[in-house]
């Protein structure tokens, strides 16, 4: 933490979620990291304009790069505005890098991006490291969650003594 910020707590807010990436596949790990922006990036995610339904994660020479993330151009920026879909540098920790480029080369593993949020002021990137499911395990979850959502309406209405 910085100087005088002991105190003070620090708010967490999430710009966009990728609802797809925990359809789609069986997160093993996840990782909080940085990622590298130009000014009118910034300024495009205040308004809250991301998408990250086609981004995904890739290590290249020791480095955690963000490829796809859709950042739109920022409205009232100038001919100086970001290009939309550039590849970003994460930021993270040179070790965890090197476990998670361990465990990518798995056959099946890949890197996704979860959720980008605020953290502060600062704009933080949750990827995970993934496993594709397969038509059954996608049924499953479908038929876990529907039980579940039907189990808290039978104990909601128990207890509303319905």
């Amino acid at each position: 933490m910085a100087k005088g910020d002991e105190g003070r707590a620090r708010s967490r807010r999430v710009i966009a979620r990728n609802k797809r990436a925990t359809h789609e596949f069986l997160i093993l790990d996840e990782l909080e990291c940085g990622i590298q922006l130009v000014g009118t990036e910034v300024k495009s995610l205040r308004q809250g304009r991301v998408s990250l339904q086609e981004a995904y994660a890739v290590i290249k020479r020791g480095e955690l790069w963000i490829m796809r993330l859709h950042v739109p151009e920022y409205s009232h920026g100038n001919k100086h505005n970001h290009e939309q879909t550039r590849d970003r540098k994460l930021l993270a920790k040179k070790r965890e890098i090197l476990k998670w480029e361990k465990a990518v080369r798995e056959k099946g593993t890949t890197l996704v991006p979860l959720e980008i949020l605020w953290d502060g002021s600062l704009v933080k990137l949750r990827i995970g490291l993934a496993r594709g499911k397969k038509l059954h395990d996608k049924r499953q979850a479908k038929r876990e969650k529907d039980d579940r959502r039907e189990m808290d309406r039978a104990a909601k209405a128990g207890r509303r003594g319905d």
